[in-house]
């Protein structure tokens, strides 16, 4: 029997065809668990975001499991062969490295690291290449960082190349570009690189892999630890504890994986996180993990983009009036209005705006390098345009280019 059957764990199916709210779902077949209904977009879902971490791909010797990603590969593909578009997020480029380096663990300084995955990513590719063309599918691999995200033309690009493998029948295969990304450029994980291209891509839905089965009441490692298996709204698990780290060959634990959920579910995108194992009963709409319904609207990706992708580089601190009209939601930020500038940002880089009191209230690109701001800080722009000449009279932060702090994106 295939690992990923979702006959592995039968005692997660809903057996008689309610969900945990009561609601019917759908027949599932014969001998198959109904659908429960909350999850029958799940099953409906016709784009789907798929993304697995390095545990699930990582054997105990550190190498990569190809058996493991064999598996997942014949999920995908039959999902595919249903008529649905796959895109597949995978981590597992720094370990498929590690091995072929002779390296005892998980690299931790930046240049090692580095140097594992520009190994492991070719090693990755071809493994998903060899083992998606036994389907008779091709793969198209893209490497990200959060540059590609945040700069207009990038993700722009990004954006059409991915509709365009979909469209030739293509499974893209993302990655962060971890092989040239910095600290300062990373995404921080897949889970979030997941939750993005979910919404980049118009996804119907985001399965995320993963060594646990779903989110837990407790710690899973903890006695009488229950899974939850629906949440309707993030607020409900507010007092769940979960642990920020994950497992040794991979870089996000369960916070990130709720980061990850909280962007594509509020951006209008379902999720399911559930075990690697059960990726097949997972896609089919049965009960195992935890489904998050889908709470905001579909937004710009142009928004999300500057609201989730990268750190901010900078911070620009506003006075009273220019707060006030930032918060409104309709201005842009203009010189006259920023009292002081910190960090080191070059024009286009996402910085924080900042109130008097020090909240946050929006992130945004700015316009300017930080070296030209303290001349135009806190003047007209008639005084620079009369002073410095055009261009100088610009708008620091355009209002397209600005994210409310916590506020909805739809």
């Amino acid at each position: 029997m295939n690992s990923l059957d979702p006959s592995v764990n039968p005692q997660d199916g809903a057996s008689d065809g309610q969900d945990q709210h009561g609601g019917h779902g759908r027949p599932g077949g014969p001998d198959q668990p109904a659908v429960p209904a909350a999850r029958a977009v799940i099953a409906a879902a016709r784009r789907v975001v798929v993304k697995i971490g390095s545990s699930s791909l990582t054997g105990p010797d550190g190498h990569l499991d190809v058996g493991a990603l064999r598996g997942v590969v014949e999920v995908l593909a039959a999902r595919q062969a249903a008529g649905a578009q796959v895109v597949l997020v995978t981590s597992g480029a720094v370990s498929a490295g590690i091995g072929p380096l002779g390296l005892g663990s998980r690299p931790r300084d930046l240049a090692t690291m580095q140097a594992a995955a520009s190994v492991g990513q070719g090693q990755l590719a071809g493994r998903y290449q060899e083992e998606f063309a036994a389907f008779g599918i091709q793969i198209g691999q893209i490497l990200l960082t959060a540059e590609d995200t945040v700069r207009r033309a990038r993700y722009r690009n990004a954006q059409r190349a991915l509709e365009r493998l979909l469209a030739l029948g293509v499974v893209p295969v993302i990655n962060e570009n971890d092989a040239v990304t910095t600290d300062e450029l990373k995404f921080g994980d897949n889970d979030r690189l997941a939750a993005l291209v979910s919404h980049l891509v118009r996804a119907d839905a985001l399965l995320l892999l993963t060594d646990v089965d779903g989110l837990h009441d407790a710690p899973p490692s903890r006695p009488g630890a229950r899974r939850i298996p629906l949440v309707d709204d993030l607020t409900e698990i507010a007092g769940v504890e979960v642990t920020a780290r994950g497992s040794s060959v991979g870089t996000g634990g369960m916070v990130t994986k709720l980061e990850s959920v909280r962007i594509a579910t509020g951006a209008g995108v379902p999720a399911v996180l559930t075990l690697t194992a059960n990726a097949a009963a997972a896609l089919a709409g049965h009960d195992v993990g935890t489904f998050f319904t889908a709470t905001g609207r579909r937004t710009s990706a142009r928004r999300l983009w500057i609201a989730h992708a990268a750190r901010t580089q900078g911070r620009l601190h506003l006075d009273d009036g220019a707060a006030r009209a930032v918060l409104g939601g309709r201005a842009s930020l203009l010189p006259a209005g920023i009292t002081k500038a910190e960090g080191q940002f070059d024009a286009g880089d996402p910085v924080e705006l900042v109130a008097p009191d020090g909240t946050v209230v929006a992130r945004g690109l700015v316009a300017f390098d930080a070296s030209d701001l303290p001349a135009l800080l806190g003047r007209s722009t008639y005084a620079l345009r009369e002073e410095l000449g055009e261009g100088y009279d610009r708008v620091v932060v355009h209002r397209d280019d600005l994210v409310l702090e916590n506020a909805p994106l739809g």
